[in-house]
């Protein structure tokens, strides 16, 4: 008995260190994270080739060894991976789920690589629920996240996907310029695939702006970089886009031969992924019945052995140490399933929290477009009266009270203006349009524009251009000539009877980036510490009193703060009471030799109304607004031109067919059909006629629509006499043969 003891003592002594042993090798963090880096790498060898219950194989095995080493960074490269993976099947919302776990690992740990992968997929997820705008907003923040860590392939890669989707949204100019610059990238890359997609994909956007000719060189140079490379799935989209754009063009023969090169590549690829999902369940089945064989033999061999009484002590004892592991591996299991159960439901919170708060960014976004429009229209009317009634001999008592009115009508237009302005930053809407610039010209205009202000305040504008810096930078030139005239125009409102000094000097240079800054410098009545604190915030002022006396709405400088972040730059303020203030910004701008661009501007009339011939000269006016019809056809006579007037979108084309107009102005908002559609309609039969949009929308977010639609040229309301009455003359001098 006492020998027996020994044996078991032994036993159980060797057993649990092979245990100790094989447990410390298991742990061994670079032998694990090597297992979960081999994993990943065959899951994604598996998805290249349609392999995707292997794929999903490797990923669960990964996911188990980084939970077991606690590797945070490969907890969200798997979760990415899995996402990507449920995508493949079209399982969009696990894949969102799968997403929301990754993002919120890789920010608490700052993996702004890998955040960056997750929302690109997270695009691509918006894509296949179509989506689109939701998905372009999450390309963008994943190409400023490969830009900031300068993983150009990946950029490259986002950008195709970003235009991608703005093909969905049939803004195809906008898809031309990014996809370009993915093409760019890809080159420099040496990323063969990016480049021949996005070569295909410019096949389709030239065909779409009709542009055949280019479309079919885009397409043949990415097939034949997809055919020297055997990247099967380009080459099966190439083949079909050329057929498509044969056809367009009426080459009919050469859309067939390309139909049938995709139509069988499209067979091969379906068959290759028909074969793979048998392979992967035949060998489930076959390792499903191996599993049942061997237990089938095992327990045969049980039965017929006859254990002594040494093997079957030290079976209870195996068991009972089995029993205890396998009781606190069910343990672990029941902690980490409810542990798992509350983060998924707090997850879930988080997502319809997300989803509530976008909606209401968007809800708030609509408000303040339908807002702002219908703010317009009457203004159109406030601003239209006050004129009318300045120019026909008002009382002298009167003529104090039109002028507030006026300017109650303009200041009321501008805050409209700032509002949007703050709405679109806070939106992310805005977008960066570089060009090639003079930068020391571009101050001197605003500073002459600004001079008549600065006059009357008793104010002297000094300039200050440092002498060793370049004048010809790239840049957003438009969005710092905003900076600049808000900053500028704040330091005159608040001087009296003094100077401001605009300074400009280099501070850093790192190649052909030069970083600047700019100073506005003022002896005016500065600001309190205590308000510093908040100044660039909206609806932020320095005291009430301030406001009654000084005038403006606040938001201003927020507006400055929104333009110089999107601009990548910082602004910063120093000020003492009754001693002035210095507003500085510093903004990273590219140096070019390439001088500025002459711009194309409008010439706008400057001739003799009188030498103009407007006898036979008829103008229709399209509004649906009783007080704007009567504005619009006042003026209209007061410049001695005939009109008729509509109010909807059917008839007034029906009446364009049925006359000889020079000038068509359509309001864009009316019953029936809009101003765009009657303006298609219109362009369908007449090309040449000058059609204005006359419109209170936000211009800039719809611009390319009007461009699209046909229009010759855009007013919008509530507009300045002068300038409505010019763009007219210079519509007619230009067309008087036309009706001389």
């Amino acid at each position: 008995m006492t020998q027996i003891r020994n044996y078991i003592y032994i036993a159980i002594l060797l057993f649990s260190f092979s245990i100790s042993a094989q447990k410390s090798i298991d742990n061994d963090p670079e032998i694990l994270q090597g297992k979960i880096n081999f994993r990943i790498e065959e899951a994604h060898s598996a998805l290249e080739n349609y392999n995707y219950l292997e794929a999903q194989n490797n990923l669960n095995e990964a996911l188990k060894l980084a939970e077991q080493l606690n590797n945070k960074e490969s907890l969200g490269i798997i979760y990415t991976f899995k996402a990507r993976l449920q995508l493949t099947n079209n399982e969009s919302d696990n894949a969102i789920t799968s997403l929301n776990t990754s993002i919120e690992i890789q920010r608490t740990i700052k993996d702004d690589a890998n955040l960056a992968d997750s929302y690109k997929t997270l695009g691509e997820v918006y894509v296949n629920k179509e989506d689109y705008t939701q998905a372009a907003d999450y390309f963008k923040s994943a190409r400023n996240l490969f830009q900031q860590e300068g993983l150009e392939k990946k950029l490259a890669e986002t950008l195709l996907e970003e235009g991608k989707t703005y093909m969905y949204l049939k803004n195809y100019r906008k898809a031309r310029s990014v996809i370009d610059q993915s093409l760019a990238l890809a080159k420099k890359t040496g990323d063969l695939k990016t480049q021949s997609k996005a070569l295909v994909k410019q096949g389709i956007i030239y065909s779409k702006l009709n542009d055949s000719n280019r479309a079919i060189s885009y397409a043949n140079e990415g097939l034949q970089i997809a055919k020297e490379n055997n990247f099967a799935g380009v080459l099966n989209e190439g083949y079909l886009v050329l057929s498509n754009i044969n056809e367009n063009i009426e080459n009919y023969e050469q859309s067939t031969i390309y139909l049938k090169l995709h139509l069988k590549l499209s067979d091969s690829l379906r068959n290759l992924k028909i074969a793979y999902s048998s392979t992967n369940s035949d060998i489930q089945n076959k390792l499903n019945a191996e599993i049942e064989k061997n237990k089938k033999a095992k327990e045969e061999s049980q039965e017929d052995k006859n254990l002594n009484t040494l093997t079957s002590i030290l079976s209870v004892a195996l068991i009972t140490i089995l029993s205890l592991l396998t009781l606190s591996l069910y343990k672990n299991n029941n902690i980490r399933l409810k542990t798992n159960n509350m983060l998924h439901k707090k997850n879930g919170e988080l997502i319809i929290a997300k989803e509530k708060a976008e909606l209401a960014s968007k809800t708030k976004a609509n408000f303040l477009s339908t807002v702002t429009h219908e703010l317009r229209t009457p203004l159109y009317a406030v601003t239209g009266l006050s004129n009318m009634l300045l120019e026909e001999n008002p009382k002298p008592d009167q003529v104090q009270h039109l002028k507030s009115l006026k300017f109650s009508g303009d200041y009321l237009l501008t805050f409209i203006n700032d509002i949007l302005q703050i709405n679109k930053i806070e939106a992310n809407k805005v977008d960066v349009d570089p060009e090639s610039f003079n930068l020391k010209k571009k101050i001197n205009n605003i500073i002459l524009a600004l001079n008549n202000s600065a006059n009357d305040n008793n104010v002297k504008l000094h300039f200050e251009y440092d002498k060793d810096l370049p004048e010809n930078f790239i840049a957003d030139q438009l969005k710092i000539s905003q900076i600049l005239i808000n900053l500028i125009g704040n330091s005159i409102k608040f001087t009296k009877d003094g100077d401001i000094w605009i300074r400009i000097y280099k501070i850093e240079q790192k190649d052909n980036t030069y970083t600047l800054r700019f100073e506005i410098e003022d002896n005016g009545i500065g600001i309190s510490q205590e308000k510093q604190d908040n100044m660039f915030e909206s609806f932020s002022q320095g005291s009430i009193q301030i406001n009654r006396k000084y005038g403006g709405t606040g938001l201003g400088l927020s507006i400055v703060k929104g333009l110089i972040d999107i601009l990548k730059g910082k602004i910063y303020v120093k000020s003492e009471l009754e001693k002035g203030t210095t507003f500085y910004f510093e903004i990273p701008l590219e140096y070019t030799s390439v001088e500025e661009a002459k711009e194309n501007k409008v010439t706008y009339f400057s001739g003799n109304a009188e030498d103009l011939d407007l006898t036979n000269v008829k103008i229709l006016v399209v509004e649906d607004n009783k007080i704007n019809q009567m504005i619009t056809k006042k003026i209209l006579t007061k410049m001695n031109l005939k009109c008729d007037i509509i109010d909807n979108g059917e008839d007034a084309v029906e009446m364009i067919k049925a006359n000889n107009y020079n000038i068509v102005l359509m309001d864009i908002h009316m019953p029936g059909i809009s101003g765009m559609e009657a303006t298609k309609r219109v362009r369908a039969f007449d090309k040449e006629l000058t059609i204005f949009a006359l419109t209170a929308v936000t211009i800039e977010d719809k611009m390319h629509e009007f461009d699209e639609a046909g229009f010759t040229d855009i007013i919008p309301k509530p507009f300045k006499q002068e300038e409505f009455e010019k763009k007219l003359y210079n519509a007619l001098a230009n067309n008087s043969n036309k009706f001389a």
